[in-house]
């Protein structure tokens, strides 16, 4: 291990190069290079806005259809066998039939999950890069800067501008790992995989009244790291630190806290919980970390499915907005050696993407509405044209008084 220096500069140093500014050809080859991507990009948010509204209305009538056949059972009730195959919702606190250890730091928790997260002092580049127009070339000056950080992966320094003085090791003594328990339970309950997967209530875990007498004398605790060094405050380039964090307390007696309440979504099969599938083609396996009933359960979901739906349309105009300003670039190229004319250019193309961006945007959430709901499609329509035939209608009688 080479130690990490301390500099009263910073450790960069610059580098420059240049480069001939393209020709007019070369640039219209690289503009129509961009027009192919926008056109890729244009069918890709049709995509995007049209399949969103089928997903958005699948999702939610998968959801009123579990409201709908969802049965309650009390936090401590037994197992009933009658609920088998039908779709159930259970509040209460999770269980695990014994701790999670990480012997070799002499770690023990009672919970769903033990992540151990390793990290390593290592050197860093940071670059930064400006670009300068001098005799008829585009320069590049970059500046490389290194400095010593905590990575919890591996920077490998090879790629680095200047290598010499800079080197990282190429492993770490110790790897992250998150182990989970292999059976947990809620109130008589096994719960699926899926289910467990939603338990990522990670919180660090405090070294604070940890015994010393346990470490291994290549040890040394601060800030809630085990440290694989005795000088914590000045580490060196290759040491390692070790930080551990839970999700899921499951102990009815733990010195970290009361065991975690969570509601439970999803199909009784004997003793375990395992997803619902609905008929709408969904599969429903919900948990959430609080103590919610169900009417709560799927009133969020269904929050969460509007949250989903309004954000793919955002994402789907945004990406139809690029593909635009991507596939009208070459009428700038055109014109990009006239100064005022180019600016003049440039904004009009902005505007002309917004306006048939959202235009087109709007057209595929109706079609979208039109293939997925057509009778509620149809009488939003016919209602939209109602105020237009009610005017209509009066014309005549305007005339003839």
């Amino acid at each position: 291990m080479s130690p990490a220096p301390t500099l009263s500069a910073p450790d960069q140093h610059k580098r420059v190069s240049a480069q001939s500014n393209p020709g007019f050809l070369e640039r219209l080859g690289e503009t129509a290079g961009g027009t192919v991507v926008g056109v890729g990009l244009f069918f890709l948010s049709i995509y995007v806005l049209f399949t969103n509204e089928g997903r958005a209305l699948q999702t939610a009538s998968s959801l009123n259809e579990g409201l709908s056949q969802v049965v309650s059972l009390r936090p401590f009730s037994s197992l009933d066998l009658q609920n088998n195959n039908r779709l159930v919702h259970l509040s209460s606190q999770l269980r695990t039939s014994q701790p999670l250890h990480d012997p070799n730091y002499g770690v023990a928790v009672q919970a769903v999950k033990l992540k151990r997260q390793v990290e390593m002092h290592q050197w860093v580049e940071y670059r930064e890069s400006k670009d300068y127009q001098e005799n008829g070339e585009t320069k590049t000056e970059t500046t490389y800067t290194y400095n010593t950080e905590w990575k919890s992966e591996l920077v490998n320094s090879r790629h680095f501008d200047e290598e010499i003085g800079h080197q990282n090791p190429s492993a770490m003594a110790v790897e992250s790992v998150t182990v989970v328990a292999p059976e947990v339970r809620v109130g008589p309950f096994r719960l699926s995989e899926g289910l467990v997967e939603q338990i990522n209530n990670f919180q660090t875990l405090s070294l604070r009244d940890f015994s010393p007498f346990h470490l291994a004398p290549y040890l040394s605790i601060d800030d809630d790291y085990f440290y694989h060094t005795q000088f914590p405050r000045r580490p060196e380039v290759g040491d390692v630190r070790v930080r551990f964090s839970f999700a899921g307390l499951s102990g009815e007696t733990s010195p970290l806290g009361r065991a975690q309440t969570v509601s439970v979504v999803a199909m009784q099969r004997e003793e375990q919980l395992i997803p619902f599938r609905t008929k709408s083609g969904d599969t429903l396996e919900i948990l959430y970390l609080e103590e919610l009933s169900a009417e709560d359960v799927f009133m969020k979901e269904l929050q969460y499915n509007s949250m989903k739906t309004w954000g793919l349309r955002a994402a789907g105009w945004a990406l139809m907005f690029l593909s635009i300003q991507l596939t009208m670039r070459i009428i700038y190229t055109l014109v990009d050696w006239v100064p005022v004319l180019r600016e003049l250019v440039s904004v009009g193309l902005k505007i002309f993407a917004l306006s048939v961006s959202c235009s087109l945007s709007l057209l595929t959430i109706g079609a979208g509405w039109l293939f997925y709901r057509p009778f509620l499609a149809a009488a939003l329509g016919a209602l939209a044209l109602l105020p237009m035939f009610l005017a209509r209608s009066q014309l005549p009688a305007k005339k003839n008084d």
